[in-house]
């Protein structure tokens, strides 16, 4: 019951109340059925019995030789007739003589002494061969001796299923009861709901409980009104605020010496909201409602609140209420970018005109650059001036402000407490005018009448100053303006401190960048090469490329990019430049160059498995191709990176589909080089995704931009190439580094190869010797003859003595003169230090003397051991190094 409404608690008990009823009276007229069903049938019994036992010829038969013939027709007969359930005949020892039931003749009845004795009885009887109601009436003759028994009866089933007729009756008699008195309880139950309102018993008690104590302890007036404009309640408050007589209640509106507009407002039918009246000396708001869409009797309900203090605070509330919203806004518009700058113009923005009439912003130099102020230099710089008119009296943006160190100066910008200067009338600033009479006088001039000096200070380290200044017309700052200088203060120096070690990390990032990027491109004659590189607006990146002379004229063009921003990626971009440069100088083809670093990239990251020295370099990219000037042959190979774009010399720009592997650093897949003939004149175009792929350009746009901007531009040099690519594509904000990287393709002229296949005999060095002679004669490179055929001999021994078939001598007349030799074999020579009496082992010491520098690389087919000459060398050798040799150079 707890928890319901009145109307529901009464609802519910009329319901079980009727219940009750309803089921005793049903209970009550089943037991009485029974009773009356079971008299019914004892009554019936026994007069089937007394009939039978009063028949003519029945005691006869009693005494007849065959009782049982004699009676079992009389017993049939009487069962079809009467219905009753059974009838039996007894000898006066209860011995059946005849039954309904045959097998039970000769089987002696229970409990029939009393009919023996003479006595006719009816009763509830249990036991064999079942229960039942029944009646035992004596057979007499004529002398009223008992000379049997006559027993007849109904089961109690057959009473059962009499009754069982009748239940149904019961059930829909007591159905229509029930139905009947729950509908005359909901009727009540409804009508006292909306008398109740719903409520239940505890919250009733409740309400007329407190009502007095709450409608006379609240501190608000209520009054309510009737249609006729008597007063019918007023509480404690309403009595104070409208000075009311003891004896208002009952009366009249108008005899209460109420203030006429309350009067009018009462009587009328206006619903107002904190309406304010006049009530004796206090200033009351007054809101009013009907009573009629909420119960009750028809009238108006008003309430009265004082709000004479409210007002004078009001003017007070709305400053505060304006300056909390000015710093929400602070928050909001002081630090959106990471620019030293525009954040100080940002904390002007937010001053002017709302707080100030004017705002300067000085910071320390040190803070511009980016640096940790020393607090050596006291020298600001104006970074921001924002102001109500654009002719002011100030220095402008950029100048040097004069240093102003004495402590309490309202100039300075490292007051040790970090608290402002409030000067409210500058007019009296004697302090001021001593230090800087000129820039007084202007300000004075101008009618800048107040200012507030706010140091800018982060972490304790002072960063500059913020002037706050209002001129005639605007009333002079006071101590809470003060405060909300330094708030604001407060909140823009943080955000002036953060962008100032973001541009310190920034500058050193992109310093660190610019360093381990290549700033002039090394000298090579198989490519025309120009290249573009931008750093991220935000934070530097990890983006790189190269251009690495191999030996043999050939060039290596490698672009790369590194996940990520900042101070790591470029560190780590540095450290995969370095590892290229270092695998290039083994001369490995571009897939095993990959696996190299991607070796690499592995192991330095297991170094630091937790990721306790920085990030991991997982994510790295990287496209490295070989170019060789003599057969135009172009490999590639690339780990997560973009394909490189191919410019035709016809003008039409390709994608080639150079196989893609996973990024470095993750392993699992090996890398593919794919070989491309390239023909002279065409445009090898590399880059990073920050060239293609922006927040509103996916990547698939960006290529085919990429491809339209190079067809354009198809016979342009790679320089103008850069520029055509960096003018179109580039967007406004970069948020990815850019790498760009231009080629042009050259092949070397036909008539500065030579070569010569040598056959496995000492005696062939002789011939290609000489024939290398003539070669240089037609080249003009006599003066190298004699170094070139020294270094021929030993190269072309060695091969001899040491490799395999096919031997083939090569020579390029390049930016150097180089000369290879190759054979089947893949060992290595090595130069060493041989002993007095070694046999062998100097030629290789010769070569090195001779040469510039000299090296192997490893082919499908063998090796290639090459040298490389200065044209402008002219390198002789010692003769008497030459002397010292053992080995006789073959003539």
């Amino acid at each position: 019951m707890r928890g319901r409404s009145v109307a529901g608690q009464v609802l519910f008990l009329q319901v079980v109340v009727a219940v009750l009823l309803i089921v005793a009276a049903a209970v009550g007229v089943t037991v009485q059925t029974r009773s009356d069903t079971e008299h019914d049938a004892q009554e019936r019994s026994r007069a089937v019995a007394v009939a039978l036992a009063r028949s003519p010829g029945f005691v006869t038969a009693l005494r007849s030789d065959d009782p049982t013939a004699a009676l079992q027709p009389y017993v049939a007969a009487a069962h079809e007739g009467t219905g009753v359930d059974f009838i039996a005949v007894m000898e006066t020892d209860g011995t059946r003589y005849a039954d309904t039931d045959p097998r039970l003749i000769g089987e002696r009845a229970e409990d029939v002494g009393r009919a023996a004795r003479g006595e006719a009885y009816t009763e509830i009887y249990e036991g064999d061969p079942s229960d039942a109601a029944r009646a035992v009436v004596p057979v007499t003759d004529g002398r009223g001796v008992v000379v049997g028994l006559v027993a007849a009866g109904v089961t109690l089933g057959t009473v059962g299923e009499a009754l069982a007729g009748q239940i149904p009756l019961i059930l829909v008699s007591g159905g229509v009861a029930l139905v009947l008195a729950v509908g005359s309880a909901a009727l009540v139950s409804r009508r006292l709901r909306r008398q109740t309102r719903g409520i239940g018993p505890t919250e009733m008690t409740r309400m007329y409980e407190h009502h007095d104590a709450v409608l006379h302890a609240v501190r608000e007036g209520v009054l309510i009104v009737s249609d006729d404009g008597h007063l019918v309640l007023a509480n404690d408050e309403a009595r104070r605020l409208l000075e009311l007589p003891e004896d208002c209640d009952g009366r009249h509106i108008t005899g209460l010496g109420l203030d006429s507009a309350i009067v009018e407002l009462l009587s009328s039918e206006r619903s107002v909201t904190d309406e304010v009246h006049l009530a004796g000396d206090r200033l009351v708001a007054v809101n009013t409602r009907r009573t009629a869409p909420y119960g009750g009797p028809s009238g108006k309900v008003a309430t009265l609140r004082d709000t004479t203090e409210l007002r004078s605070l009001a003017g007070t509330a709305e400053v505060a209420r304006e300056r909390l919203k000015l710093l929400h806004e602070a928050g909001m518009r002081v630090g959106t970018t990471l620019n030293v700058t525009r954040t100080a113009e940002e904390l002007a923005d937010v001053a002017v005109p709302r707080f100030a009439d004017f705002a300067t912003v000085e910071l320390l130099d040190a803070v511009m650059r980016g640096d940790e102020p020393s607090g050596a230099s006291t020298e600001l710089r104006r970074a921001a001036l924002r102001g109500v008119r654009e002719d002011h009296p100030f220095h402008p943006v950029g100048s040097t402000v004069a240093p102003f160190a004495a402590p309490g100066a309202p100039s300075a910008p490292g007051r040790a407490d970090g608290h402002a200067v409030l000067e409210a009338d500058l007019t009296a600033a004697h302090g001021r005018q001593a230090l800087d009479p000129a820039g007084a006088e202007q300000v004075l001039a101008y009618g800048i009448r107040s200012l507030i000096s706010v140091p800018l200070q982060a972490r304790g380290i002072p960063l500059g100053l913020a002037r706050f200044w209002r001129a005639d017309g605007s009333g002079p700052f006071d101590g809470d303006d003060v405060t909300f200088a330094e708030e604001l203060a407060a909140r823009a120096a943080v955000a002036i401190d953060n962008a100032r070690r973001f541009t310190r990390e920034h500058t050193m990032a992109e310093v660190l960048q610019r360093s381990l990027l290549p700033h002039v491109l090394p000298h090579q004659s198989a490519v025309d090469v120009a290249y573009r590189y931008l750093s991220a607006q935000a934070r530097v990146g990890g983006d790189w490329f190269d251009v690495i002379p191999l030996p043999g004229a050939r060039v290596a063009l490698v672009v790369g990019d590194v996940v990520g921003h900042g101070m790591h990626a470029a560190a780590t971009m540095g450290r995969l430049r370095t590892a290229v440069h270092n695998f290039s100088t083994l001369d490995l083809p571009p897939d095993e160059l990959l696996t190299h670093l991607d070796e690499l990239v592995s192991g330095l990251d297991q170094e630091d498995p937790d990721g306790r020295g920085g990030e991991g370099i997982t994510g790295a990219t990287c496209l490295y191709a070989v170019y060789d000037p003599v057969s135009g042959l172009c490999s590639m190979a690339r780990a997560g990176h973009l394909a490189p774009a191919l410019v035709h010399p016809h003008g039409a720009v390709e994608f080639p589909d150079v196989p893609v592997a996973p990024p470095l650093g993750l392993g699992g897949l090996p890398f593919e080089t794919a070989e491309l003939h390239l023909a002279e004149g065409t445009g090898i175009v590399l880059y990073t995704d920050g060239l293609v792929e922006q927040r509103d350009r996916d990547i698939d746009a960006g290529l085919e931009m990429l491809r339209s901007t190079l067809a354009d531009s198809s016979g342009a040099s790679p320089e103008e190439t850069c520029e055509a690519v960096f003018d179109r594509m580039l967007p406004a904000h970069r948020r990815d580094d850019v790498a760009l990287l231009v080629a042009r393709t050259r092949l070397l002229d036909s008539s500065r190869v030579a070569d010569w296949d040598v056959p496995r005999d000492p005696a062939a060095v002789g011939t290609v010797r000489t024939a290398c002679s003539r070669q240089l004669a037609a080249w003009g490179l006599d003066e190298m003859a004699f170094a070139t055929e020294l270094v021929l001999s030993e190269l072309i021994t060695n091969a001899i003595r040491y490799g395999s078939e096919p031997i083939h001598v090569r020579l390029l007349y390049e930016r150097t003169l180089i000369c290879e030799v190759s054979d089947g074999s893949s060992t290595s020579p090595h130069l060493r230090q041989a002993a007095i009496t070694d046999e062998g082992g100097r030629g290789l010491f010769l070569v090195a003397q001779l040469a510039r520098r000299w090296g192997t690389r490893y082919t499908p087919a063998g090796k290639v051991v090459w040298t490389e000459q200065s044209l402008a060398d002219g390198r002789v050798p010692d003769l008497a190094l030459l002397a010292a040799l053992d080995e006789p150079i073959e003539p």
